[in-house]
């Protein structure tokens, strides 16, 4: 199945240059600077309001950024709506809240996007959707409607859905909100196992840190309004800086101010902490 947005060999996945994000008048981030490289899964991690998920809504072209470049896959960020449009059919986003219709079964669910923006035929959509849901490992399940599915099932169907187009993007935000911690396993495996048998990059926003960093090979973290940490799992545990001590270990005071808006009037954004600056 073609792709709608084309990897080129020589380009990161997504790059970041100088990027300020801004809702209505309030700033959330400011000066980005990313490279999500192919075939990577990059981690994305900070405490809640630090603008995880508006990072990842620039990166969707749903958010325009107010300065600075947002690239995929070596493509500027689109201005257009039809251009948006294009761009999104080659990202699959795995929302934490799964977004299925609850009228539908597992399998309608994930024949959705293959009927919305493909001319195949029913025969080869069925197929397919019991292909993407056998990757999940509930190819048995295509019947069930999502009120007879557990809460890890019900991801398992999104995240089926999700790469229903072969994307070669793939967004993850909050993939384990309100799962237990074996379903919380069971989806951070399936998220490295499809990037590695896909050939997938992959960017997971999330707050749960010990679930998230086995799998990832990049992690970033965002505090006062700018990433202040990249570098991979390791080099973030061993971290002596102060935030990034007290994010880790989930300490209530310390650099990061417990109310976003008053860290962002207290403070301007902290420089960002990388490996070869320790």
């Amino acid at each position: 199945m073609p792709h709608a947005v084309q990897p080129a060999s020589n380009v990161p996945a997504v790059r970041l240059s100088g990027v300020r994000l801004d809702r209505g008048a309030r700033t959330i981030l400011d000066g980005l600077e990313l490279q999500v490289p192919r075939g990577s899964i990059t981690a994305i991690l900070g405490p809640s309001g630090s603008g995880k998920s508006t990072l990842l809504a620039a990166i969707t072209g749903e958010l325009v950024p107010a300065a600075g470049t947002v690239e995929v896959f070596g493509r500027p960020g689109p201005r257009r709506h039809r251009e948006r449009l294009a761009l999104r059919k080659g990202i699959g986003v795995l929302l934490q809240g799964n977004g299925l219709l609850t009228d539908l079964t597992a399998g309608e669910n994930v024949a959705l996007p293959l009927r919305a923006h493909t001319k195949l035929p029913p025969p080869v959509i069925e197929q397919l959707v019991l292909m993407k849901l056998h990757a999940v490992g509930l190819r048995t399940a295509v019947d069930l409607y999502p009120r007879e599915l557990s809460g890890g099932m019900a991801r398992r169907v999104a995240l089926a859905r999700a790469i229903a187009l072969d994307p070669p993007l793939m967004l993850y935000d909050e993939p384990l909100t309100g799962l237990d911690p074996i379903a919380s396993g069971v989806i951070m495996s399936l998220i490295a196992r499809l990037n590695a048998t896909l050939g997938l990059t992959s960017i997971i926003v999330s707050h749960h840190v010990r679930e998230t960093l086995p799998i990832a090979d990049q992690v970033l973290v965002t505090a006062n309004r700018g990433i202040v940490f990249t570098g991979t799992p390791a080099e973030l545990e061993a971290s002596p800086d102060p935030l990034l001590r007290q994010f880790l270990r989930g300490e209530p005071d310390g650099p990061i101010a417990f109310d976003p808006a008053s860290a962002q009037a207290a403070r301007p954004a902290a420089a960002p902490v990388s490996a070869g600056a320790r």
